[in-house]
């Protein structure tokens, strides 16, 4: 890659990133108000963190989850070790996201979803709770048909 394919690259591996900690966020005011997400959507628009994300990427992630919650609950449910109602939001949300990700998202390869997940939750997760991340999706990963 030329200098600037690699910034190109760079920045929108930036873009994406910050769309998924968006899209958690979100999903996580969603999960605690029941806000309609089109009014969660409203409020998101106004974060000055938009302007360095994927837009579009956020809205995917974000209303994918939000009209997929239930389906994604039963494919993340035989993947965990609690009921879905003992695991903390944050979390939730995170493996929410990346189950939408390995589920409806094909163009994103299985490593980077989970990747991303671990980082969101190292980040804003539990003090182990990217460890409990990692291993959900890597036996959702492993029940999922995928190439890679």
């Amino acid at each position: 890659m030329s200098s600037p394919e690699v910034a190109a690259h760079r920045r929108y591996v930036h873009e994406r990133r910050r769309s998924r900690r968006l899209a958690m966020q979100a999903l996580y005011n969603w999960q605690l108000t029941q806000y309609e997400p089109k009014d969660i959507l409203l409020e998101f628009r106004e974060d000055p963190e938009m302007a360095k994300a994927d837009v579009d990427y956020f809205r995917k992630l974000f209303l994918g989850v939000s009209a997929c919650a239930d389906d994604l609950n039963d494919k993340l449910t035989p993947c965990l070790d609690r009921p879905l109602a003992q695991i903390d939001p944050v979390e939730l949300a995170i493996l929410r996201i990346a189950a939408y990700e390995l589920l409806y998202c094909p163009e994103v390869p299985t490593p980077v979803v989970i990747n991303e997940a671990v980082s969101l939750a190292k980040k804003f997760g539990a003090e182990q709770g990217y460890g409990f991340v990692n291993g959900v999706l890597e036996k959702l990963a492993g029940d999922t048909e995928r190439t890679l």
